[in-house]
């Protein structure tokens, strides 16, 4: 089988919160995929070097465990994936406050302004203008707390941007639908193709794969400022389902608290 999976998205799907995984199963699974050893090698290197996971033990005999760092990176995957379905079964409705951010970082501390700017931009915000950034959404449990003295915020309920007032507009304008709707794309072709003879990891390794793409440009407005229906919310409830036809696995077991309470 040709496979599309790199072999961090492999490594990273048996990496369970807390506790070992084995690497034996990672190879293993790889070699379903397609993917072979060698870039699953190359991943865990770089990962180690991005102090993400730790190695225990050589070859197919070794085992692989979560940072600290490591960890705070899959929970921030698990919190966009449990908005995403908070928001397709209406439990996260939009409260019609505006958040604003104002990064004040002078010239000397470069650094942690271009730090803050990725993290606003990486959360979903948009630049309105030079420093300045807004969301529909209270981001600022997603900045560092150590940069909070270069952050400025407000809420704001009543908007105008240059001259639109309305707030689907504004989301449009912002936060074009089209690219985000055709981003999702590789879902609908990844349920398509699902087979239900296939190996629980190699099948939820393929379906999580194409959520994790179509979600990482998306800034997951809420539903109540988009045209209904929304496709992405369609299709994240049709990608749920064959997700919970799949029989328990390994892989992707962090993401199993947040899909078992979406469904």
């Amino acid at each position: 089988m040709s496979s599309r999976i790199a072999g961090r998205t492999i490594v990273e799907a048996f990496l369970p919160m807390r506790g070992k995984a084995p690497l034996a199963r990672i190879y293993d699974t790889a070699d379903l995929l397609g993917t072979g050893d060698q870039p699953v090698r190359l991943a865990i290197r770089r990962m180690q070097a991005a102090d993400e996971l730790t190695q225990i033990g050589r070859g197919r005999s070794g085992t692989l465990e979560l940072t600290d760092t490591g960890r705070e990176r899959i929970d921030r995957d698990r919190s966009a994936l449990a908005l995403a379905f908070k928001q397709d079964a209406e439990k996260e409705p939009w409260d019609g406050s505006w958040n604003l951010y104002a990064i004040g970082a002078p010239e000397r501390e470069r650094a942690a302004r271009d730090s803050l700017r990725r993290t606003l931009l990486a959360s979903g915000a948009a630049s309105l203008a030079t420093g300045t950034f807004l969301s529909p959404h209270d981001l600022r449990p997603h900045l560092d707390p150590a940069m909070g003295r270069y952050v400025i915020s407000a809420t704001a309920r009543d908007l105008n941007i240059r001259g639109v007032t309305d707030p689907r507009t504004i989301a449009e304008e912002l936060w074009p639908a089209e690219p985000i709707d055709s981003a999702y794309d590789v879902i609908a072709t990844a349920i398509r193709q699902d087979d239900p003879t296939a190996h629980a990891d190699v099948r939820r390794i393929l379906l999580a794969d194409a959520l994790e793409s179509a979600l990482r440009d998306d800034p997951l407005i809420p539903l109540d400022l988009r045209r209904s229906p929304w496709r992405p919310a369609m299709l994240r409830r049709t990608w749920l389902e064959c997700w919970n036809d799949i029989a328990p696995s390994a892989a992707y077991s962090a993401w199993d608290t947040v899909t078992a309470s979406a469904g």
